[in-house]
């Protein structure tokens, strides 16, 4: 038995440190990195079970250009929403693995407290009940794994919270007030499920760890990335500026993006997405904040 993981950032190393309490996990990136068990992606690649960390706006050349099939059983543990293309993880992945070989990792999360060890619960994702067992008993005692075939729910619920916590980041760089937080983040989540609804979502996805656990975690602080992205935003910074200071990938961008292409589509009402989606276009925050109140 062998487990790799692709993707030597903040979430990867968090995942390696994880599982490496119970047994050896080898870990690689595009740049050589000083972590213990860092081995080339072709090594990686030979491994039984694969942890892929690859950002979802990248996913699909990666695995064009870098993945054979060989059996091998994979758990993606990255979120978001294909801005080119409007395309779920899952649709992209399928296309190269067989479904009944793919989980989705989803849940709460912030990758320094799993480094520290402090209790955390997340969800394995997918249509093959076994293979969410398999990943489950590779995670330490401190994190809590729950199992779910709601594979579409999990991804919408991760992908859309990120969107969500840039406009919480706007709404606290605004000084809008607690009343306004609650409110953004309540709206939110109606806002999450009604997607999922027209895609296939189970409800219930929405009320647990992988909807509203992610949802309240990710837009309540500044340790969220998207929650960041927010915050410059609300001092009118541009996408560019954002990104520069913030020097890692931010999802929620990418699948604001994809969120708002979809709704055109299938004629979704998704304000919320729609407006942080405006703002990274440079749209005025304060005028987003007067046309969600008065629409």
């Amino acid at each position: 038995m062998s487990i790799g993981i692709i993707g030597a950032g903040k979430w990867g190393k968090a995942l390696h440190f994880a599982l490496s309490k119970n047994q050896d996990v080898f870990i690689t990136s595009r740049k050589p990195r000083e972590i213990r068990n860092f081995v080339s992606l072709q090594e990686i690649l030979a491994c039984e079970y694969l942890i892929v960390s690859v950002p979802a706006q990248q996913i699909s050349k990666w695995l064009k250009e870098n993945f054979v099939f060989k059996n091998q059983k994979i758990l993606v543990v990255s979120k978001g929403i294909e801005a080119a293309s409007g395309r779920f993880l899952n649709e992209i992945y399928t296309e190269y693995i067989p479904s009944e070989n793919v989980a989705f990792l989803s849940g709460p999360s912030f990758a320094t407290e799993v480094m520290q060890s402090l209790p955390t619960a997340l969800v394995v994702n997918s249509i093959n009940e076994r293979l969410c067992q398999e990943f489950a008993a590779f995670f330490p005692d401190f994190i809590k794994i729950y199992t779910s075939q709601d594979v579409i729910g999990a991804e919408i619920a991760g992908a859309y919270k990120n969107v969500i916590a840039i406009a919480a980041g706007i709404c606290s760089g605004l000084k809008l007030g607690n009343n306004a937080a609650a409110a953004l983040i309540s709206r939110g989540l109606v806002e999450m499920e009604r997607f999922g609804a027209a895609n296939g979502a189970k409800k219930d996805t929405f009320l647990g760890l992988s909807g509203a656990g992610d949802l309240f975690l990710t837009a309540s602080s500044t340790m969220s990335r998207n929650f960041r992205v927010g915050l410059g935003l609300a001092k009118q910074q541009t996408q560019e500026e954002i990104l520069q200071e913030l020097g890692e990938v931010a999802e929620g961008i990418g699948t604001a993006y994809a969120l708002y292409d979809i709704s055109l589509k299938q004629g979704l009402y998704l304000p919320i997405a729609r407006e942080v989606y405006l703002m990274l276009k440079g749209k005025n925050p304060h005028e987003s904040l007067r046309d969600l109140l008065i629409n």
